[in-house]
């Protein structure tokens, strides 16, 4: 793979220093009767600018090679996939070179914040942290996110509760029920709708507090049992800090850590804007 890489970049330093090599003998062979000194000079400027483009790629192919690419209709920046979810399905699989990288996610349940605390308990917090931070000799990182919350399954929910009261709503007109129990009933409706107005009017968001870890190895089985391990120790490390039980991130939930659409969930927005386009209507 790096011979590959080494490759590209020679043969990018040999073109570009060929084109300017041309440049220049033609530039050269063309008389000034032809061609004015100044058209001359700019030529040889070109020439110049294609050269310093040729040394520079030994360092800066990486930027280079996008330029000359761009006309085609499709850049493919690489073939393989970018990740992929282990078959144990507790953490993320990468391969750079030769090597897997696996990383685990954990998720940490904890709800407090600085801001809220009295300044003993802020201080406390604080020493808590440093703690942690200095408890691992292999590198973690430590985070909180704000995400926007999938909430469909629960607005599906409300919706069959919606249609259940309206049935309900219904046969006891067809009954000609009391006052009372269509008043009930109606209350109830009122109630459902009410929710279901407030939830998908606007986005949820939720706090995610999680660590990361990662291992390497030369097999798949490797990279995810050096990265396992890491995570109980990190495991270790919080619960005996804060007295809290973090949990390892599996399944589908680790694709909130990877893909935008489990970070932002389309079919919530979706929703949203079709309301939105709804009330517009009306």
């Amino acid at each position: 793979m790096v011979w590959l890489v080494e490759q590209k970049k020679l043969f990018l330093f040999l073109g570009l220093f060929g084109a300017s090599l041309f440049i220049v003998v033609i530039d050269i062979s063309i008389s000034t009767a032809i061609l004015s000194p100044i058209l001359k000079f700019i030529i040889l400027l070109i020439a110049f600018f294609v050269d310093t483009l040729a040394i520079s790629s030994r360092f800066y192919s990486y930027l280079i090679l996008p330029i000359f690419k761009q006309m085609k209709r499709n850049v493919v920046l690489s073939k393989e996939d970018p990740y992929w979810i282990a078959s144990s399905s507790d953490s993320i699989l990468h391969k750079e070179g030769e090597e897997y990288i696996a990383t685990v996610y954990i998720k940490i349940p904890l709800y407090r914040s600085e801001t809220e605390m009295a300044p003993e308990e802020a201080l406390e917090f604080a020493h808590q942290t440093s703690r942690l931070l200095g408890q691992s000799r292999t590198p973690i990182r430590f985070t909180h996110e704000m995400r926007i919350m999938d909430k469909d399954a629960y607005l599906d929910t409300i919706k069959n509760m919606i249609s259940e009261v309206e049935n309900e709503e219904s046969q006891l007109m067809a009954q000609n029920a009391s006052a009372a129990e269509l008043s009930k009933v109606r209350g109830k409706l009122s109630m459902w709708r009410g929710i279901f107005d407030n939830m998908s009017k606007s986005s949820s968001l939720e706090l995610l507090i999680y660590s990361s870890v990662s291992g390497k190895g030369g097999q798949e089985f490797e990279a995810v049992g050096v990265a396992q391990q890491r995570a109980r120790e990190a495991i270790s490390a919080v619960s005996s800090i804060f007295g809290i039980t973090p949990s390892i991130v599996t399944g589908d939930e680790l694709k909130k850590f990877v893909e935008p659409e489990y970070m932002i969930p389309y079919s919530t927005i979706s929703e949203q804007i079709t309301k939105n386009i709804r009330e517009e209507v009306v």
